[in-house]
């Protein structure tokens, strides 16, 4: 890559991305379609040559923008708000994923004659719904509080979630060039077993980690910080040949669960828009207008396809799951589009491929820009086609359909359904801690193939006899937690197979159910545990030997030391999940009414002597009469004040007082 044409080149692309962008913007256009139409002026298609020194570069760039739209889109998810709505949302996200990859799919090998990775790639196009269209349009028209618009929101996210291991899976098609069944189950079991891993992992460090830094009030620690964790994770999943997208989501994700990820997208935001309008302008590069003339039909088609299709899935997925007519029928016209996503899925497709023989790229661009600029109008006519179809609806269906709404209401909050979403959630748990164990000893036999001798020819002779150690003592760990949720398991299946009455016949059997129960999660985790070494422990007797002492030793007199991690880690994965909860908590903290006027910001000057001071040594309250309510340091709201609290510099001050004594206080800050 040569220096200087780079930065030509992105002078070049930044310039004519601004002048087109302030237009869209002056137009009230969405500002997508205005870099993909920078893109495309600066294209060689349009010119015959490029004007640009060195597309690649461009290209290169365009990359970094995937990442860091991934990586706001893990960012902004709210595990809260999904759980809320999820019930409806992944169950319908589900079936419309399904069949519209079915779709693209079968036009691809069947209508087009293509081969199979291409016909992937445009099923892969086709079958997500984009979120950030369907949050800007609904703000524009100020429906942001219309009933079905959190259900149409969280079925996308949903999508969003589904679609990014489609992207690792037909990344891996197209860099294997075929899939069989036994290939297509290797590459979802290790992409589950490396999301699982990441996630739980992830969710247990990071997220406290985050929140350490940011306590001392250093944005650019806190950006690079969270930076090198989303690139070091990317380049595990890079080096795993999964896609590079599948990295930086999850480190969104991951990140979402910090109590700062506020500050952390406020941070992230200026990156973001900088690398996603040279993601949208690499993309138009590629746009060749002729082409697309040429597939005029072909892109109509697909388009149509996917407004009535996605509408269709949506409305008929909604319906499934208890909503009404009018809500099922405006959910599905708000998801009758694509967007960012099949921009992605196509400029990967010709980055891992490099095929532009196919039209797919063209297609897919050219039904994104159709499908976005009629979602407006689907959407705005979504209500008046909502409220004749709820009217012409017959009678007996629309009691038919509340019946069957008020019926799986009943279902999810019954008795019975709760006692089997605890026992489904406590096998989910031991699921859990058992792919966690395998991906620990995989890590550990790839750390087993390198070379350890430049740092020391005793461990490297000697790495199978640590490693095998020290996956052994983390093993102990997981299953002190999965024998504890096995007996919490017992218990719930016990009282789920014989119901709450205590009749002697059912007290009888109570402690057989739960011997059967335990005894298969010991046979799960011993089978685990027995293939684990198996591939791992040394060859040597003696090593085999001292390591089984060890083990044992440990697991006879460390176990309580392990239930107080293990405790402690879940405790942190439990913490970072709830982060939404714990910050409404925080909102909905009690406020007491005062009057008007007595509510005031004073902030501390950089010259200020009481800098560095405590509260009780600055005598505030004696002083001047206000009290100090709270400390904003930094984006930070420091409640709880007390005299030891120290001031610093640019602390706002959050007080009660009246207009002298805030006056008074003030010439005390002053000197």
């Amino acid at each position: 890559m040569d220096e200087g044409a780079f930065l030509q080149d992105l002078a070049l692309l930044m310039a004519v991305a601004g002048f087109v962008s302030l237009v869209f913007a002056r137009l009230k256009w969405p500002k997508v379609l205005g870099y993909i139409f920078a893109g495309v002026l600066l294209s060689r298609f349009t010119w015959g040559r490029s004007i640009l020194a060195d597309e690649s570069s461009v290209k290169t760039a365009g990359q970094m923008g995937i990442l860091f739209l991934m990586f706001c889109m893990g960012l902004g998810l709210s595990t809260s708000k999904l759980k809320k709505v999820g019930n409806v949302a992944m169950p319908s996200a589900l079936l419309d994923t399904i069949v519209m990859m079915w779709l693209g799919f079968t036009i691809g090998r069947s209508v087009f004659g293509w081969p199979m990775v291409p016909s992937l790639f445009l099923g892969a196009a086709i079958c997500d719904s984009a979120t950030t269209i369907l949050v800007k349009v609904v703000d524009e028209m100020g429906w942001s509080d219309r009933p079905f618009v959190k259900y149409a929101l969280g079925t996308s996210v949903c999508e969003d979630v589904l679609c990014v291991g489609i992207i690792a899976l037909v990344s891996g098609v197209a860099n294997g060039g075929a899939m069989n069944v036994a290939a297509a189950a290797r590459s979802l079991g290790g992409l589950g077993v490396f999301f699982v891993a990441t996630f739980f992992f992830g969710l247990v460090l990071i997220p406290r980690f985050l929140t350490s830094v940011a306590k001392r009030g250093d944005d650019e620690a806190l950006l690079i910080t969270l930076l090198g964790f989303a690139f070091l994770v990317t380049y595990i999943a890079y080096r795993l040949e999964f896609s590079l997208a599948l990295g930086a989501f999850l480190i969104g994700v991951i990140g979402a669960g910090s109590e700062v990820r506020a500050r952390l997208s406020r941070l992230v935001e200026p990156l973001r828009n900088m690398f996603a309008a040279m993601f949208f302008v690499s993309v138009g590069l590629l746009v060749n207008v002729r082409e697309c003339w040429a597939n005029i039909w072909a892109i109509s088609g697909i388009s149509l396809l996917v407004i009535a299709g996605k509408t269709f899935n949506c409305t008929l997925g909604a319906l499934a799951t208890g909503l009404d007519v009018k809500m099922s029928v405006q959910m599905g016209f708000s998801l009758a589009q694509i967007g960012e996503f099949a921009y992605m899925v196509a400029l990967l497709y010709v980055s891992i491929t490099g095929d532009m023989s196919k039209p797919m790229y063209q297609i897919a661009v050219g039904v994104s820009l159709l499908t976005t600029l009629a979602n407006p109008l689907m959407i705005r006519f979504s209500d008046s086609v909502g409220d004749f179809a709820e009217k012409k609806c017959p009678a007996r269906l629309k009691n038919a359909l509340a019946a069957y709404s008020r019926l799986l209401s009943h279902s999810r909050t019954s008795a019975a359904s709760s006692r089997r979403a605890l026992v489904r959630r406590q096998i989910f748990q031991i699921a859990t801690g058992g792919v966690l164990a395998f991906a620990v000893a995989l890590a550990f036999s790839i750390l087993e193939t390198i070379d350890w001798s430049g740092f020391s020819v005793f461990l490297d002779s000697h790495k199978r006899i640590f490693l095998c150690l020290l996956v052994n003592v983390i093993l102990i760990g997981t299953l002190t937690l999965v024998f504890r949720i096995g007996w919490s398991l017992s218990n719930s299946v016990a009282e789920l197979v014989l119901g709450p009455r205590r009749s002697r016949w059912q007290e009888a059997m109570r402690p057989l159910v739960r011997y059967v129960v335990m005894s298969i999660v010991i046979l799960l985790a011993f089978i685990e545990f027995v293939m684990i070494n198996v591939s791992l422990a040394p060859e040597e007797t003696w090593a085999r030997i001292v390591i089984a002492v060890v083990l044992l030793a440990m697991a006879g007199f460390g176990w309580r030391f392990f239930v107080r991690i293990g405790r402690r880690v879940v405790k942190n994965f439990v913490n970072a999940i709830k982060t939404d909860e714990k910050l409404a908590k925080i909102s909905r903290e009690v406020t007491y009414m005062l009057p008007e006027g007595v509510i005031s910001e004073v902030k501390i000057p950089d010259s200020s002597p009481a800098a560095d001071a405590t509260v009780g040594s600055l005598g505030i309250r004696a002083k001047t009469g206000v009290s100090v309510l709270a400390v904003d340091r930094r984006g930070k709201r420091i409640r709880n004040i007390g005299p030891s609290l120290e001031l610093r510099a640019g602390d706002i001050l959050i007080v009660q007082g009246d207009q002298g004594q805030v006056a008074q206080l003030k010439q005390l800050l002053e000197g």
